[in-house]
């Protein structure tokens, strides 16, 4: 199952516009073993079969898999060990996305779409080379707490979610939120929501939107 979610991850993200070629990277986490499945390095989306799939331990040590994996995968088992709300990591190389990680700049909460899946503003972290203990350890430090994203300076966005759906929709929003931030800093001065506001809206979405909360549901609704 976690081996077909990583497959269709990949195409997703390839086709979706988040990375190029093989770059980005991608895992998932079983909740109950612990174990952590994640892309193997420098493989094209489109060829991998579950056999590619690598299978980690939380210390690291190959579970399953002879390929090489990700060299990111200590980025993700260290979201993993202080973040056990998250179960999925996306790594992405968007266009608008790095063009603030290349100028080395946070994206402030300028869309209630923002506010209400990234929280508040999208921090960049430290420059440090790609598979590097330095790159995990800016990485968490940008996220902090409860970050649900971030920016790696001058190389793509780190993604999280507690499933790969909530992940993509992070990642898919991030992107947006870039790209409009982008335009209108090219007409005029972008106004950013208040962060009373954005926390509010945040711990909306986070539990209270959606079907799952029956108080939300209006009375009388025929579709």
């Amino acid at each position: 199952m976690y081996k077909k979610l990583i497959l269709d991850a990949g195409i997703r993200m390839l086709h979706s516009g988040l990375t190029v070629e093989t770059w980005g990277n991608i895992s998932v986490r079983d909740p109950k073993s612990g174990l952590v499945y994640v892309t193997p390095s420098a493989m094209k989306y489109d060829d991998l079969c579950e056999d590619d799939i690598v299978v980690i331990h939380p210390d690291g040590t190959i579970a399953e898999g002879s390929r090489k994996p990700t060299i990111e995968k200590d980025l993700h088992l260290g979201i993993y060990r202080t973040r056990p709300e998250i179960n999925a990591v996306v790594h992405t190389h968007p266009v608008y996305s790095q063009v603030f990680a290349v100028l080395r700049e946070d994206i402030p909460p300028i869309i209630d779409e923002a506010a209400q899946i990234l929280g508040g503003t999208v921090r960049c972290a430290e420059y440090a080379l790609p598979g590097s203990p330095e790159l995990a350890k800016y990485c968490m430090e940008a996220l902090g707490k409860t970050g649900r994203v971030c920016l790696l300076a001058n190389h793509g966005a780190v993604c999280l979610g507690a499933d790969m759906e909530a992940a993509f929709k992070a990642a898919a929003v991030l992107e947006m939120t870039a790209q409009i931030y982008q335009m209108t800093r090219s007409i005029g001065k972008p106004v950013v929501l208040d962060y009373a506001l954005v926390a509010v809206m945040f711990d909306f979405a986070s539990h209270h939107y959606g079907q799952g909360n029956t108080k939300n549901i209006t009375p009388g609704g025929s579709c």
